[in-house]
């Protein structure tokens, strides 16, 4: 009993902590939009509802693009909050609990795009 007990702790513990080391895109349009997600060489594609949260992608670093667009890309690190909002991404900082780093006030991140 004592075991599982431990092994659930551990277990929940892990998981958190990916979480917590991810990136999350949230759609503040009124309009969907189609994501394509690029993680090396692996690429998976995602549709956010107006109001929908994506989380818990990006564990290591990524680069997203809007509607399969060459020009709309944008390079995330692991712990990046982000949203669309007029069709374009912004940078909303870093996750709540992914420790501390130098404040930068919201809007576009600057040199990430391309």
């Amino acid at each position: 009993m004592m075991r599982t007990t431990r092994a659930m702790c551990v277990i929940g513990l892990l998981l958190s902590t990916t979480a917590a080391h991810a990136v999350s895109i949230t759609n503040r349009d009124e309009r969907e939009h189609k994501v394509t997600v690029i993680e090396g060489e692996a690429a998976a594609e995602h549709v956010l509802k107006p109001s929908q949260t994506l989380t818990g992608i990006c564990l290591k670093g990524c680069t997203i693009r809007m509607h399969n667009g060459e020009d709309d890309a944008y390079s995330l690190t692991a712990s990046d909050v982000v949203s669309i909002e007029d069709g374009t991404v912004y940078y909303d900082g870093p996750a709540a609990s992914a420790g501390p780093r130098t404040p930068q006030a919201p809007g576009k991140r600057p040199g990430n795009r391309g």
